[in-house]
């Protein structure tokens, strides 16, 4: 039996999603509102004091972090296999989703954040009330963040290195993909399915007229979107209050990310 502590739209909830997918391992699902901290809840900090989804139990026993969760599953549930057979194809798996730790999963939330869900921030509070949040932030570092991309959207400081770095993985993909269908060659593998929030949130986002000059990147999303595990694990927890506000803002702010991007 496995329990998942998720998120409908968090990304590192649906790389889980996909991994039990593609396993065909059902669940008991405990979803979170994020915006409203359930993941802050006593209770669940004891099970995870990162105070993050994905979280999950199996067999009694508490596994968090998206990356570990999924090598976790991958041997836990060997087949169908989602690790490539050669060690040097294995090892580049582990190279890409070793990135996202390493400032990609930040720079996705960043602009996501500056694009569309900063909108979500502010909607109903004063000025007054929405400073008083924003101070809230104990860090000062994420204070500083966060203070930025919401009061200043695609113009925050933060966003056009996350923007380029985001852009970077697009071209890092696309020079992967010219040596086979998925990204360390002819078999889906972890890192397809680590990836495949992050290029989605591209898409949600409104700025996919990226993949117009990456076109193993497009074709490469076509065929993770034909595998059933997408309907699965990704659409079909989408939220509608989410993809309205990204389709909406996003589209208003394409020129913006355009302007950002071609700036020196």
């Amino acid at each position: 039996m496995i329990e998942l502590y998720h998120n409908g739209m968090s990304t590192c909830s649906q790389k889980v999603r996909i991994t039990l997918a593609e396993k065909g391992q059902e669940f008991t699902s405990h979803h979170f509102n994020l915006r409203a901290r359930d993941q802050h809840h006593p209770d669940y900090l004891a099970l995870n004091p990162n105070g993050v989804v994905p979280t999950i139990i199996h067999n009694d026993k508490v596994i968090y972090e998206s990356a570990v969760i999924d090598e976790y599953l991958d041997t836990v549930f060997p087949e169908p296999s989602l690790r490539p057979e050669s060690p040097y194809e294995c090892a580049k798996m582990r190279i890409w989703v070793k990135q996202l730790d390493e400032g990609l999963h930040a720079a996705s939330a960043t602009i996501s954040a500056c694009i569309a869900f900063r909108y979500q921030f502010m909607e109903g509070k004063t000025p007054e009330q929405l400073r008083e949040t924003l101070d809230g932030y104990v860090d000062p570092g994420k204070r500083a963040r966060m203070t930025e991309n919401v009061m200043k959207g695609v113009e925050s400081l933060f966003f056009k290195p996350a923007i380029k770095r985001v852009v970077k993985m697009l071209d890092d993909m696309e020079k992967a993909l010219d040596g086979g269908a998925w990204m360390t060659g002819d078999n889906y593998s972890l890192a397809d399915i680590a990836f495949t929030p992050y290029v989605n949130r591209v898409v949600h986002l409104q700025q996919d007229w990226l993949f117009d000059t990456r076109p193993n990147v497009a074709d490469w999303f076509d065929r993770i979107r034909a595998r059933p595990s997408f309907k699965t694990a990704m659409s079909d927890w989408f939220i509608p209050d989410f993809l309205t506000l990204m389709k909406a803002r996003g589209g208003e702010n394409r020129d913006g990310v355009r302007t950002v991007m071609e700036s020196d």
